[in-house]
């Protein structure tokens, strides 16, 4: 299924359509011990560094989905040789990457973004040191998230960008046209759409002939980048493959021109892609362990230890493992900047012993869907009360039953489906294939972590007819 507006969405599956997923619920606490594949945000933006650098790389367990795969093809699209090698990952093989030639020929190229932000907007930039033309276009609803905002960036920077049909270009599809070199220099834009667009140009920045002094500012909205988090991690990696970056001054990044170093790493677990599995153990009272949990880290999904603590869990962090046991209740509470994690925080909230704000998280609506309406519609068609504030959410609490949660194609939505069936019998999830844009196999590891602890059980049983339901593995 395509993305959709929450209005817009079906009660039912169309002819043709996979069947909707039958969300296990928990029939006692699950007690289960998880490891899930790497960092996407991660993955995405070493894949990036690794088609810049100034050698051959590797990147050992890497995420294997369909946002990854999408940037993979699209780097190989601009000549960047990526290959899949033996590893030691549990998720699959590990990526060598053998950067873009600096002297390749010019050619017109074009790059699926699927429904990926970080490839519709970290690869135009890289896209612009190549010689040649690039098309961009994705799935139908990528042709509604923000865009423009990188759009000007190039065009200020004095790349070419027209749209599909050669007219001023907007949204996705458009087309840049490469001269090989970007000359850079102070450039201002307006990034209270998405963190992914300052992080797009400061990748990029190093191989710029004059660096980079990027800077945010936003009349309509004149605090922080949104999801500053996820800048700080570009800042990080950036840094840590010898790129020289002043984020000294608020809303300013000066990235110095030079050479990105080639790099040897290990891809980090995907701390966000975590959280259903810890909410697990909230909504069943249960316990759920995380081993290899890095520390310290620039992933947001770290904030899960604060966040389910405030919520009534007890979280410890011993020898590597992270594990959350659920209290007697979940308590609401008020977050602000929940970023990427809000539609599990939510689904939590619409589970809560008292009422919650999720506030900070406006962009949200420009995600893979509007995630806050989304969020909304969901939950109050399962009996919740929920509705949408100016920069966030209010959940209040209220009996839920049964009935289905649609994705909107997106696979945060989704997952926060399958945390509501833990909890209330009958709840089924429409295209729960969604999950495998960031989660392959979603559906197997989550009734995996049922099924711990739970031989013979109810939840066993559950879990077990649950790949007859799905179909097995779903992509």
């Amino acid at each position: 299924m395509t993305g959709t507006t929450p209005t817009a969405a079906a009660s039912s599956a169309p002819a043709g359509a996979a069947p909707h997923w039958r969300a296990p619920f928990a029939g006692q606490p699950v007690d289960a011990t998880v490891t899930v594949p790497g960092s996407k945000s991660l993955t995405n933006r070493y894949l990036v560094l690794a088609a810049l650098a100034d050698g051959p790389s590797r990147l050992r367990a890497p995420l294997h989905s369909r946002d990854s795969a999408l940037m993979i093809g699209a780097l190989r699209q601009l000549g960047a040789t990526i290959t899949e090698v033996p590893g030691d990952g549990a998720f699959g093989p590990d990526l060598a990457v053998t950067p873009i030639p600096a002297d390749a020929p010019a050619a017109r190229t074009s790059i699926d973004c699927g429904l990926a932000g970080t490839v519709m907007r970290f690869v135009p930039p890289v896209a612009a040191l190549r010689r040649g033309v690039a098309v961009f276009d994705g799935d139908p609803h990528a042709r509604q998230r923000p865009m423009g905002t990188i759009i000007e960036a190039l065009a200020g920077l004095g790349v070419s960008v027209s749209a599909a049909d050669g007219g001023p270009a907007s949204s996705l599809p458009f087309a840049v046209e490469g001269a090989g070199v970007v000359r850079g220099g102070h450039l201002v834009i307006d990034a209270s759409a998405s963190s992914q667009f300052v992080s797009a140009l400061l990748l990029a920045g190093a191989r710029f002939t004059d660096g980079l002094h990027l800077e945010h500012r936003s009349a309509g909205n004149p605090g922080p980048v949104p999801s500053l988090d996820h800048i700080n991690m570009t800042v990080a990696v950036l840094r840590g493959v010898g790129v020289a970056v002043d984020d000294s001054r608020p809303n300013h990044w000066v990235v110095s021109p030079g050479p990105i170093r080639a790099f040897d790493l290990r891809i980090e677990q995907d701390l966000s892609n975590a959280g259903p599995f810890l909410a697990a153990a909230l909504a069943t009272r249960g316990t759920v362990r995380i081993p290899n949990w890095p520390a310290p880290t620039t992933q947001v999904g770290d904030l899960w230890r604060s966040i389910l603590t405030t919520m009534g869990a007890t979280v410890t962090f011993t020898d590597g493992t992270l594990t959350v046991t659920g209290g007697p209740e979940i308590k609401g509470a008020d977050f602000d900047e929940t970023s990427e994690l809000a539609p599990t925080v939510a689904a939590l909230c619409a589970l809560a012993s008292g009422p919650s704000r999720l506030s900070g998280i406006a962009h949200l609506r420009g995600h893979e869907t509007d995630r806050l309406a989304a969020l909304v519609a969901e939950i109050n068609r399962l009996g919740g009360d929920a509705e949408e504030t100016s920069d966030g959410l209010v959940i209040r609490p209220a009996p839920l039953h049964g009935g289905v949660v649609h994705s909107y194609a997106d696979h945060r939505m989704a997952t926060a489906g399958a945390i509501l069936g833990l909890a209330v019998p009958g709840v089924e999830v429409e295209d729960i294939a969604t999950t495998a844009k960031t989660m392959p196999d979603f559906p197997q590891l989550w009734e995996a972590m049922l099924a711990q602890g739970a031989p013979g059980t109810a939840a066993a049983q559950t879990a077990a007819t649950q790949k007859d339901t799905t179909g097995g593995t779903q992509h």
